[in-house]
């Protein structure tokens, strides 16, 4: 029953996301994407919404990155895990259970490192030629079904209020991630639409535990 709100850019998003239960926060550390924040502007936001809600989880999202790096950025951005984008199974052993990797499609069997039970140990994105994600289209349905029976998945990609229930029906995931789906504008939440995904996932997750 774990929901992440992801392209966080300032406090009063991160606050209204967490006050209405969102599990994890995501802040993109992709200089191209336009809801990139940088690490010391993260950091006054983490720290800002855990000095009131401090079961929030922040999750720095990275592309295509160096180790090195995700490191120095976790250190100073306050971040509790790395979400890799871009990487190969093996980059996982880096960071001792503080990253998981996003992926679009699933190339490397049935293998991945372990990772903190409070994480995803996968979250699977919509395919786009140039975009990273945030780009508001479906992930595979099918795939996602098959790899959330093998692992602990979040499902992201076009996920909103309106879809998200019978997208965690058909695949069962772990977790859902939303990004442009509660957005006003790329990085600026709609608090509304926020509250309603979350609330709305909650009850879903629910209703397949009361089965």
């Amino acid at each position: 029953m774990i929901v992440k709100v992801c392209g966080i850019t300032n406090l009063e998003d991160a606050l209204a996301a967490a006050e209405c239960g969102a599990d994890l926060l995501g802040f993109i550390f992709y200089p191209p994407s336009p809801r990139y924040v940088d690490p010391e502007r993260a950091a006054a936001i983490a720290q800002g919404v855990k000095s009131r809600i401090p079961h929030v989880r922040c999750v720095g999202v990275f592309v295509q990155p160096d180790p090195a790096l995700v490191r120095q950025v976790l250190t100073e951005a306050a971040m509790d895990a790395a979400q890799l984008h871009g990487c190969a199974p093996a980059m996982l052993s880096a960071f001792a259970g503080r990253a998981y990797l996003a992926v679009k499609s699933w190339e490397w069997g049935n293998t991945l490192l372990p990772v903190d039970a409070d994480l995803p140990e996968l979250l699977l994105d919509a395919p786009h030629p140039q975009l990273w994600g945030g780009t508001g289209q479906r992930a595979d349905t099918q795939l996602a079904a098959s790899l959330a029976r093998r692992f602990r998945l979040m499902l992201a990609g076009g996920l909103n209020a309106q879809n998200v229930a019978e997208a965690i029906r058909l695949t069962r995931p772990w977790g859902v991630d939303a990004a442009s789906g509660v957005e006003v504008a790329p990085g600026r939440k709609d608090a509304q639409q926020v509250a309603h995904f979350v609330r709305t996932a909650k009850a879903a997750f629910a209703a397949l535990r009361d089965l």
